[in-house]
Parts: C-alpha cells; structure tokens; sequence
C-alpha cells in the first residue's frame, strides 16, 4: 500500500495576476498593497533571489549576473522560482486554493513565458507605465538608500537593466492576449495609482 506523502506535491496550475513595469515603477508597492488589502500572496522575484546564499551555487550565478544588470538565465531563473513557490506552500504560507499569487518581476522574457504556461494561469496583467528613465533612476536610488539595496545604487547598472526591460519584458505585452492587459500611469502619486488599480481589479480581487 502506498503512503501519501506527508507533504503533497501541488500539481494544479496558480491562478496569478501578473505585475508589470520598469524598475522603480512601484510594482512592489502594489503588489504588497494588493496582497494586504484582497488576502493574497505577493511574490517578488526580486526578493527570492536577493535572499539566495551568496556561498550557494544558485546565489553565486545569480550575484554574477545582477552585478552587471543582467538576466539569470531563463531555465534556472524558472527552476528557482518553482522551488520557492513549492516552498512556500509546504511551510503553509501561500494557500493556492484559496489566493491569486501576483507576480511581481516575472516571467521577464517570451522564454520565461513560454516556460510558466504549465505553472500558472493568469488572470490579469497590470501594466505600470513610466517613461522618463531619470525619475526611474531617482526612485530606485531612493529605495536603496532605504533598504540598503547596494544592488540599486549603481546609475550604469541601473540603465542597463532599463535597457533590458524594454528591449526584453516590454515584448511579453505582445505576448498576452489584449483582454489582459490593463495599463496604469505610474507617474501619479502612489495612491492613486492604487486607486485606479483597484478600481480596475475588484471584481478579481474580492
């Protein structure tokens, strides 16, 4: 007879709102927001990789890469975030059945995409649109002083990574189809961006 295990493995797809904007356009606000204010799981692809081990061999590759403001590439970036999420459902901290997971950071290109189809299915995708690249540089560096991200400080990693953003994520709109898409000006005041996104998305959320 076969024992069930004492963790199950969770095979279903997670129902996920996807976040999407430069760096330094708020999708971390927002996803924390939105989290707090709808009981769901917010989870930044930013945050799993900066908690990596730097002495582990997946913090190793991963501080090579974001040292120069570049991609990890795709496959291990897909394999470490499946963990995390596994993860999280072990430790009774992410509940699927029950929460939309939003997405803050990834997928990041069509190849991300294309490997999180038999992962997620996503409802929504919020667009945070922002243009001048200056304001962007300034808020990032800000939100380093603050958190002590040494990651953010850099003004010339900072442009490449808002370099590789349009010429990469900006191509995964084309991706979805347009009924998904909901695009936010992201140049307002925080709260209203807020407002706006939550006018927009609850129906979703509630």
């Amino acid at each position: 007879m076969r024992e069930e295990a004492i963790i199950p493995h969770y095979t279903e797809p997670f129902r996920s709102i996807l976040i999407f904007g430069p760096p330094g356009s708020g999708k971390g606000t927002v996803g924390k927001f939105l989290s707090s204010a709808g009981n769901h799981f917010h989870l930044s692809s930013g945050d799993i990789f900066r908690s990596l081990s730097p002495e582990s061999p997946a913090g190793k590759l991963y501080h090579s890469y974001a040292s120069r403001g570049h991609l990890l590439p795709d496959e291990v970036t897909i394999q470490i975030w499946h963990h995390y999420v596994h993860g999280l459902i072990a430790t009774n901290r992410y509940f699927p059945h029950q929460q939309l997971l939003l997405l803050d950071g990834i997928p990041r290109t069509l190849q991300q995409a294309d490997l999180l189809k038999k992962y997620i299915v996503v409802e929504r995708i919020l667009v945070l649109d922002i243009d001048n690249p200056d304001v962007l540089i300034k808020r990032i560096q800000r939100r380093a002083i603050l958190e002590k991200r040494t990651d953010d400080m850099d003004p010339q990693v900072l442009r490449t990574r808002l370099d590789v953003y349009q010429k990469e994520t900006a191509k995964l709109l084309q991706h979805y189809p347009h009924s998904l898409l909901s695009h936010f000006n992201a140049d307002q005041k925080p709260l209203k961006v807020l407002r706006d996104i939550l006018v927009s998305t609850s129906d979703l959320l509630t």
